[in-house]
C-alpha cells in the first residue's frame, strides 16, 4: 500500500517500513492514539467515580441527559449560524437552487428574460386546433412510415389520439437585439410542457402500446430572418432546441415495461435522440414564408465561427483520495470534460495532484453564438465510479464579443478549484490568402458538407461488378423477403475525422438533407473521401473523392452540383454543396475616446498658462486591467485596444520639480480634464493638490470639492516607493450585484506580490470607495493583514445602489500600509480605478487587476 504525499511534505520515508508511511505520519498515527485512550479514560473516569462513592447510577444517566440537550442546542445554533453566512457568501447560487426546487419561471431567475403570459393564453385557445393537425399528421404521415421502416410493422396502426387539455407553458421569453444583425429576430423561449396526452396504438392485434402522459422542458430558439420590406415582413422561421431537452414518458400496454429502472432512461433517450435528429443542432425544423428563400439555406446556414479552448492548469482541486480507511489523506487524479452541444471531449488523465496541468488545445464549431455554452465538468478518474470535482459553463457569445479570454475561472458545485482557459474566437473567410497552416496539428480552416440526395444508385454491389443471373432470385433474397431498393447510407471522411449520414430504406433514389463540419489542417494534401453503403452487409455501393483544394480556386470556395459516383452504376450520382472557410483570429476592435470639444479648450487653455503656475498631477488609480491584458507603453490611444475598465488620460504639464518627475509621468491622453480653469488658476503648484477623479457628469463641483481627497493626499510618498521598480502587485476582486436584495456586493478576495515596506512585509488593508462617494461615512476597509506581502481578506462590501447606479458608477480601490516609515508620508502601495459600466454585474466576474500608482510606475 502506498501512502500519498502531501504538499510541502518530503517524500523521503523509512527504508525499513514495508507500508511505505513516512515518518510524519506514522508520528500523527500515534498521536491519533494517544488522544483517543485519553478520551476513554475521561469518559470512564465519571462512571468510576461514581460506583466507587456509591452514588445511583441515576446521577449518571440524569448527566449524560444534560450533556446530549446541551450538544444538540449547540449544533443546532451552528447549523443556523453557517447557514446564515452561507446564504450570505453565496446567496446567487443559493436562491437558484431554491428557485430550481420551487420549479419558479425563469423570468423571475434572469432580469434580461421578461413573462410572456399573453403568448401562453394564445397557445391554451389555439391547442384544440393543434391537437387536430397532430391527429392528422400522425395517422397520414408518421404511420406509413413507421409501416415501411420495418417487415415486422407493417399492420402498425394508431388507434386513438388526443393531445389533452394542457398546453406547453412558456416560463420566460429572451430577445436578442444588440448582438445581432438587423435583418433578423433572435428569441429564447423557455418551454415547460406537462403534458395529459393519450395516445394508443396496435402494433399486431395481440401487442398494444401506448403513451399517457409525458413532461418536457427545454430551451427552444426561434430565428425570424430574413427581414424584408414587404409582406409577411418576415422571409421565414427557423425553430430548434440550443440543448436536448429533458423527457420524461408515460408508457402503457405493452411499452409499460419501458418504465422499468433500468429501461426507463434508455427509452426516453433514444426519443430524444429522435427530436435531436430533427430540432437540436445542428438540425434545425424550417418555415419558408416566401418563395426566394431556400429551405436548404435557412436549415443548414454556415456556422457562426469556432471556439478553440485550450485547458492548461489547475489549481486547489479538492482531493478525493484517501488511504489507510481515510486517516491518511491523498490527491485527485483529475480529468477534464469539454462538451458543446452534442460535441465532447477528455483531457488526459493527471495522476495524484491537486494543481495537474494538461496544455491541451480543443476545436468546437459554433453554429448560435450567443446560445451555445461551453460545459466544462472536472472528475477524479477511480477504478469504480470517478468522483465529481467541480464544473462551469460559458456562453461562445461572450467569447465571440472578447475574441480572446485567458482566465482563471471558479468551479461550482464544489469546495473549492479554479480551472486556466484560454479561449479563441475564430471567424470564417473565403480569402485564400488568410490560409496559414501550421505544424502543431491545429486547424486552418473548416468544411461544412450539406448532403441533399442520391440517384440511381445500385441495388447491391453485384450489380456493377458482374452481370446479374437472371432466373430465381439467391436464396438469401428468398428466405429474407427484402425488397430489391437498397438501405443506403453515406459515410464522409477525411484522414481521422469520420461521419455517418442517416439510414434511408428502400429506395435507390435516397433524399438525405443533412449537413457535416470538419476540420481541416491542410487544405493542399487533404482529401475527402465520400462513400454510400449498404446498410446491412456495410457494402460499398459507390465512392467519391475530393481534393479540398479544388474549392480553393471556384468562386467563394463553394462546390454545388451532383457527382458521379466511382465503382457505382452508369448513371449513379450524388448531390451535395461543399464549403470551405478560412479559419482568422481576429483582434478585438480598439475604443478610440476623443475628449469633448469643451475639455479640449480647457486643456489647450491649460497648456498655454505659464509653467510655473501649473499645477502637477497627483497619483490617480489607475484603470482596471487584468492581469492577462498586454498594455503597450507609449503608443497612441487609437492604436491600443482599450479594456472595458480602462479610461483614457489627458495631456498633462511637465513641469515640476525634480522630486516629482515621477509623479508627473501621466500617459498622453485623459477622457475629460480634472478641474475648471478657475480652480486651476487658484491652486497652490503642488503635486498633490489636484483632483483626483472626473466626477463632472454626477456631481458638481461645489457638492464634492469637500469630499473627494484623502487627509493624506498633501504628503509624499516614502522615497522606497518613489524609487520602486518593479511591480506594484495585484489584487483579486468579485464584483456582483444582489438583485433581489439591490446591493452591489464586492469581495475583496486575495493580494499578491505587493511591495514590501520592510524586512518582514508590508502590514496591507484595503480602502474601497463607490465614487463619487468619497467621504468618511462611505469609506470600507478591511482588517489589517500584517508582515506579508500575500495577504487573503475574503472580506465582503455591500453598496446599496441600484443596478443602473451601479454600472455608472466606477470603485475606488487602494492598497494601503498601515504603518509606514514616516508618519508624513503617504500610505498607499496600489491603486485601481475599475469602471463597471460595461461588466455583467448580474452575473457577476472574478478577475485579478493590477496595482499601480499612475505617475510613479508603469509596470511591463
Amino acid at each position: 500500500m502506498s501512502a500519498a504525499v502531501t504538499e510541502g511534505q518530503e517524500p523521503s520515508t523509512s527504508a525499513g517500513n514495508p507500508e511505505g508511511l513516512s515518518v510524519k505520519d506514522v508520528n500523527q498515527m500515534i498521536m491519533e492514539f494517544l488522544m483517543f485512550m485519553m478520551r476513554a479514560i475521561v469518559l470512564c473516569y465519571p462512571v468510576y467515580l461514581t460506583g466507587s462513592l456509591g452514588l445511583s447510577i441515576s446521577w449518571i444517566l440524569l448527566s449524560m441527559l444534560m450533556w446530549t440537550m446541551w450538544k444538540n442546542n449547540r449544533r443546532w445554533k451552528d447549523q443556523r449560524i453557517d447557514t446564515a453566512i452561507d446564504f450570505l457568501e453565496n446567496e446567487k447560487d443559493v436562491i437558484s437552487t431554491e428557485l430550481k426546487a420551487m420549479n419558479m419561471p425563469a423570468w423571475i431567475d434572469f432580469a434580461d428574460v421578461e413573462k410572456a403570459a399573453w403568448m401562453n393564453k394564445i397557445l391554451q385557445q389555439a391547442w384544440p386546433f393543434f391537437g387536430m393537425y397532430m391527429e392528422k399528421l400522425l395517422v397520414e404521415n408518421i404511420q406509413p412510415a413507421v409501416r415501411t421502416s420495418s417487415p415486422h410493422l407493417k399492420t402498425f396502426t394508431f388507434t386513438k389520439v388526443h393531445m389533452g387539455q394542457k398546453a406547453p407553458t412558456i416560463t420566460g421569453v429572451r430577445v436578442y437585439t444588440h448582438e445581432l444583425e438587423t435583418r433578423e429576430v433572435i428569441l429564447d423561449f423557455n418551454i415547460v410542457y406537462e403534458a395529459d396526452v393519450d395516445i394508443d396504438a396496435d402494433v399486431k392485434p395481440a401487442i398494444k402500446v401506448g403513451v399517457k402522459g409525458l413532461q418536457l422542458q427545454g430551451m427552444l430558439r426561434v430565428i425570424l430572418e430574413p427581414l424584408i420590406g414587404q409582406a409577411p415582413l418576415v422571409g421565414g422561421v427557423t425553430m430548434f432546441f440550443i440543448r436536448r431537452p429533458a423527457l420524461q414518458i408515460n408508457w402503457t400496454g405493452m411499452t409499460n415495461l419501458l418504465d422499468g429502472p433500468g429501461l426507463s432512461q434508455m427509452s426516453e433517450s433514444a426519443i430524444v435522440d429522435i427530436i435531436a435528429s430533427l430540432m437540436v443542432l445542428p438540425n434545425r425544423m424550417c418555415i419558408p414564408l416566401i418563395d426566394q428563400v431556400k429551405v436548404d439555406q435557412m436549415k443548414f446556414p454556415l456556422p457562426r465561427g469556432v471556439v478553440r479552448v485550450h485547458v492548461l492548469e489547475a489549481r486547489d482541486l479538492v482531493a478525493k483520495d484517501t488511504y489507510m480507511m481515510g486517516l491518511v489523506k491523498g490527491k485527485s487524479d483529475p480529468y477534464t470534460v469539454l462538451r458543446v452541444g452534442n460535441k465532447q471531449f477528455k483531457t488526459k488523465t493527471i495522476k495524484e495532484t491537486l494543481n495537474p496541468r494538461w496544455n491541451e488545445v480543443y476545436e468546437f464549431v459554433i453554429h448560435e453564438a450567443p446560445g451555445q455554452e461551453l460545459e466544462v465538468e472536472l472528475y477524479d478518474e477511480d477504478k469504480d465510479a470517478d468522483d465529481f470535482l467541480g464544473r462551469f459553463s460559458l456562453d461562445c457569445g461572450d467569447v465571440r464579443k472578447d475574441r480572446e479570454i485567458d482566465e482563471w475561472y471558479t468551479l461550482e458545485d464544489i469546495e473549492s478549484g479554479q480551472i486556466h482557459m484560454k479561449l479563441q474566437w475564430f471567424s470564417l473567410h473565403t480569402n485564400p490568402e488568410l490560409l496559414k497552416e501550421t505544424s502543431d496539428g491545429l486547424a486552418c480552416a473548416m468544411l461544412a458538407v450539406y448532403l441533399d440526395c442520391a440517384s440511381n444508385l445500385p441495388k447491391n454491389q453485384r450489380e456493377f461488378t458482374h452481370n446479374e443471373k437472371h432466373g430465381k432470385p439467391p436464396k438469401e433474397a428468398r428466405l429474407t423477403r427484402k425488397t430489391n431498393d437498397p438501405n443506403s447510407y453515406v459515410e464522409f471522411s477525411i484522414d481521422q475525422q469520420s461521419q455517418k449520414s442517416k439510414i434511408v430504406y428502400a429506395t435507390k433514389d435516397p433524399s438525405y438533407d443533412e449537413c457535416f463540419t470538419f476540420f481541416v489542417h491542410s487544405v493542399k494534401n487533404q482529401v475527402l473521401n465520400v462513400e454510400v453503403k449498404e446498410h446491412e452487409k456495410k457494402s460499398s455501393l459507390g465512392k467519391l473523392t475530393l481534393p479540398l483544394v479544388r474549392l480553393l480556386n471556384v468562386s467563394d470556395m463553394t462546390m454545388d452540383q451532383r457527382f458521379q459516383l466511382e465503382r457505382s452504376g452508369a448513371n449513379s450520382q450524388i448531390k451535395m454543396k461543399a464549403v470551405l472557410r478560412i479559419l482568422t483570429l481576429e483582434k478585438r476592435e480598439p475604443k478610440v475616446v476623443t475628449p469633448p470639444a469643451q475639455d479640449k479648450s480647457k486643456a489647450s487653455s491649460t497648456q498655454t498658462r505659464p509653467e510655473p503656475q501649473t499645477p502637477a498631477p497627483t497619483p490617480v488609480p489607475a484603470p482596471a486591467q487584468p492581469v492577462q491584458s498586454n498594455q503597450k507603453e507609449n503608443v497612441p490611444v487609437s492604436s491600443v485596444p482599450l479594456s472595458r475598465t480602462q479610461t483614457v488620460p489627458a495631456p498633462m504639464p511637465s513641469s515640476v520639480s525634480s522630486s516629482n518627475d515621477l509623479q508627473a509621468e501621466y500617459p498622453p491622453y485623459r477622457r475629460s480634464t480634472f478641474v475648471g480653469t478657475e480652480a486651476l488658476r487658484s491652486t497652490p503648484s503642488t503635486p498633490s493638490q489636484m483632483r483626483r477623479y472626473d466626477s463632472h457628469s454626477l456631481l458638481s463641483d461645489n457638492s464634492i470639492a469637500s469630499s473627494r481627497f484623502d487627509l493624506t493626499d498633501s504628503v509624499p510618498y516614502p522615497e522606497a516607493v518613489l524609487n520602486h521598480q518593479g511591480s506594484f502587485g495585484q489584487i483579486q476582486l468579485t464584483l456582483r450585484y444582489a438583485t433581489l436584495r439591490k446591493r452591489l456586493i464586492v469581495m475583496v478576495n486575495s493580494c499578491k506580490d505587493l511591495f514590501s515596506c520592510s524586512e518582514s512585509g508590508s502590514d496591507t488593508y484595503v480602502r474601497l470607495y463607490l465614487l463619487p462617494d468619497q467621504t468618511w461615512k462611505h469609506r470600507k476597509r478591511t482588517p489589517v493583514k500584517k508582515k506579508t506581502v500575500n495577504p487573503v481578506f475574503n472580506e465582503i462590501f455591500e453598496f446599496a445602489v441600484s443596478p443602473e447606479e451601479a454600472r455608472n458608477r466606477k470603485l475606488d480601490v487602494a492598497v494601503k500600509n498601515n504603518k509606514m516609515l514616516h508618519k508624513r508620508e503617504r500610505k498607499e502601495i496600489g491603486m485601481v480605478l475599475i469602471d463597471m459600466s460595461e461588466m455583467d454585474l448580474i452575473k457577476g466576474s472574478t478577475e485579478w487587476y493590477e496595482l499601480t500608482l499612475p505617475g510613479l510606475k508603469k509596470t511591463n
